[in-house]
């Protein structure tokens, strides 16, 4: 499946078994596309909430038994019937995607975890369903790992997302390490930058590094997979501990020798 957005993980790739990669590409279509309608495009918030709602609806239809045709909802229904996978994780994406519309600011690590719950930890989730695997530490493993990369993704993304007028690095602490928005404005790293983006980089890889074990007890092509995904989050960390301005400069992102390397890492 072709990718149109950089993303830490495979989606659909050849590491996948073949016949979980089309209800993963049904997956990935419907998130990504409502991803989308929060975060591109001109239109004003109201018209994104109203897309969005769309898409509740659809979800609604589908648990009525009707069959909808459009390329992002009929693929998702023929992979929720062939599956029964569970429709309540489309929804919890859904509502981090409208908060995204709403919402630019987190007070505290607290609220960021519970956008995480909603916005990443689903998609593991329904993975894991697909995987045929209902262990509740293993999902547990599945979220930490999820959360963590989204994370990541915040932390790569700082100046990005500022230019969307969003910020999701706690307020708190980032008031504890006295670094304001002019400075995320400006690209400034002085003062406590450093330090402050150390404690977020520490934090989220104690986090990966909690449901590693995962990446090793799901067996074959699909522990494979996750042993991947997980080295290429430790990569993106470690390049930005080496520099923590780089979220300025030159956003870190993962090159054809990081894939070799985290390939053959998790091979051994």
């Amino acid at each position: 499946m072709p990718v149109d957005h950089y993303e830490n993980f495979p989606v659909a790739s050849w590491l996948l078994p073949r016949h979980l990669r089309r209800p993963v590409e049904a997956i990935y279509r419907f998130a990504r596309s409502a991803d989308d309608i929060a975060d591109e495009g001109e239109a004003p918030a109201d018209e994104r909430l109203r897309q969005l709602a769309g898409y509740q609806a659809a979800l609604d239809r589908i648990e009525r038994g009707e069959m909808p045709d459009d390329p992002v909802f009929g693929p998702l229904t023929d992979a929720i019937r062939a599956h029964a996978i569970p429709v309540a994780p489309f929804r919890d994406l859904l509502s981090a995607f409208a908060q995204d519309v709403e919402k630019t600011r987190y007070a505290n690590f607290g609220e960021l975890m519970d956008y995480c719950r909603r916005s990443a930890n689903p998609v593991g989730r329904l993975m894991m369903h697909l995987y045929g695997d209902r262990d509740a530490r293993h999902l547990a493993y599945s979220d930490a790992i999820c959360s963590s990369l989204q994370l990541i993704n915040f932390l790569q993304d700082i100046a990005i997302d500022y230019r969307k007028n969003r910020i999701y690095l706690p307020q708190d602490e980032l008031a504890a390490h006295h670094v304001d928005e002019t400075q995320i404005a400006h690209g400034d790293t002085r003062g406590l930058w450093h330090m402050m983006m150390h404690a977020q980089i520490e934090r989220t890889r104690r986090m990966l590094q909690a449901g590693a074990p995962l990446g090793r007890i799901l067996k074959g092509r699909i522990g494979l997979e996750l042993r991947v995904t997980i080295r290429g989050g430790e990569t993106i960390l470690r390049k930005l501990h080496a520099d923590p301005a780089c979220v300025f400069t030159a956003r870190p992102l993962l090159t054809r020798t990081d894939w070799a390397m985290m390939l053959a890492r998790s091979l051994r």
